[in-house]
């Protein structure tokens, strides 16, 4: 098959509407749920200072209007569920979802950054093609759509696994079974196999090579159609067991969602057969005509940005080459990469504020200005404790105080080992800038992690 013959195949629309639906429904799902725990409150509206990304500073919650901004992203999922007005509602989603993600770093987590780049992805593709209310308003629906769209979405969707998979190629996670060794015996509570299975070394290996192998083989298993329903439910398996394992929200419910865009076109008819019988009540009193194709306006330009995004997507995550060090470590090109729950890293940061000339100092207490959330987020990660710095300079100089200087005394442990020394206490932080460079302030590691 040739490069140009694959882009002009199509495929059933079914599937990505099925996906469209099921994501609008979990994301709307997914800020009421933010908001019932209080969250909004606790990580946005009560911090006296947010944590922000480099080169997006600007990006700071709303005060009491951030519940608006929560409103407007719970909203406009719903319409990307229904398709009504699609295009403007995805849109809407991806911006505010992706505002609320960049208001504060402490909130980081890898399946928030695959929910943005999906949310992206989508705007480029004809999701509301069937099944929406678009398709009443414009009174057509469309039968195919091209099959690359749908190709898209699986591809996103294998880079989160496999690259999660290489990530876990590494001595602590495969040789010292790190970090389950630490995180496994914590779940003795669990009933049937917490006493009899959490402890025991045997399973904290097997849980470390069983996880690396399921996330390097599953994105080709759901590719093989004979395959598909077996790695369906590994999927199932593995992200329910998760779930009870860690608190990690509803990633696990997402990505089994999400990959029942694997099956074909015939399992998500039945479904959309099915979803027709519940609301056949609701039939419109006007006929929608059934054209054959959807075809782009702007066909090779919209191909190309879309292969520039997953050239983009293929190469990010490499990023850490670029500096020296041990990766888990210095953190240098550690997020955005698909390295998921690989390290336990805590760390305690004690800040100096002296006076330049004078040699005057004293301590800070950080809980005067972090929550225990946020402090325990900067303790360990080195470009959270150069921005603290910077605001406890900030402030200290908007006080009164003269020719501030800030220095830390920073000691962090990694996956079990015992705490060194971790920011190079003799440094002003406050004079240190934040850039793509290499920090060299962070104190060399002591031990040598091998691996990808």
């Amino acid at each position: 098959m040739t490069f140009k013959s694959y882009f002009n195949q199509y495929t059933n629309a079914a599937p990505l509407a099925v996906f469209r639906m099921l994501f609008g429904l979990m994301m709307c799902y997914g800020m009421i749920r933010f908001w019932y725990h209080g969250w909004i409150d606790t990580l946005y509206i009560q911090p006296k200072f947010n944590f922000t990304y480099f080169g997006f500073e600007w990006v700071k919650p709303l005060g009491n209007y951030t519940y608006l901004l929560f409103i407007i992203c719970a909203l406009s999922a719903i319409f990307v569920a229904i398709g009504l007005k699609y295009r403007l509602a995805i849109i809407t989603f991806f911006l505010s979802f992706t505002y609320i993600e960049l208001m504060d770093k402490t909130t980081y987590l890898n399946h928030y950054y695959f929910i943005s780049l999906m949310a992206f992805l989508m705007i480029f593709l004809p999701a509301n093609a069937q099944l929406s209310i678009d398709n009443l308003i414009r009174k057509r629906s469309y039968q195919n759509i091209p099959k690359w769209t749908i190709d898209a979405v699986k591809l996103l969707l294998g880079i989160v696994y496999f690259y999660a998979g290489l990530a876990k190629l590494n001595s602590d996670w495969l040789l010292q079974a790190m970090p389950l060794k630490i995180w496994l015996p914590s779940k003795y509570d669990l009933p049937l196999i917490g006493d009899t299975l959490m402890h025991q070394t045997w399973f904290q290996y097997a849980m470390s090579w069983s996880g690396m192998l399921y996330d390097l083989a599953i994105p080709f298993l759901l590719l093989y159609k004979p395959t598909r329903r077996f790695a369906f439910l590994l999927v199932v398996i593995f992200h329910v067991f998760t779930r009870v394992l860690f608190p990690i929200g509803m990633f696990p419910f997402v990505m089994i969602a999400s990959t029942l865009i694997f099956f074909e076109a015939g399992f998500h008819k039945k479904i959309i057969r099915l979803i027709k019988d519940v609301f056949q009540n609701l039939k419109p009193s006007t006929l929608i005509a059934t054209q054959s194709n959807y075809k782009y306006t702007f066909k090779k330009p919209l191909v190309a940005f879309i292969g520039l995004f997953f050239v983009f997507q293929l190469a990010f995550p490499f990023r850490y080459l670029l500096y020296p060090g041990e990766l888990f470590w210095t953190e240098e090109g550690y997020r955005f990469s698909w390295r998921v729950m690989l390290m336990e890293k805590m760390g305690i940061s004690t800040f100096k504020i002296v006076d330049a000339k004078t040699g005057n100092f004293f301590y800070v207490d950080n809980k005067d200005f972090l929550t225990p959330f946020q402090e325990k987020q900067m303790g360990s990660q080195p470009d959270f404790i150069l921005e603290y710095a910077h605001y406890l300079g900030d402030h200290f100089t908007a006080q009164g105080h003269k020719n501030v200087q800030v220095f830390v005394e920073s000691y962090v442990t990694l996956n079990g080992r015992l705490s060194a020394p971790y920011i190079d206490k003799t440094v002003d932080l406050y004079q240190e800038k934040e850039s793509f460079k290499p920090k060299h302030w962070i104190l060399p590691f002591n031990d040598d992690i091998k691996g990808l």
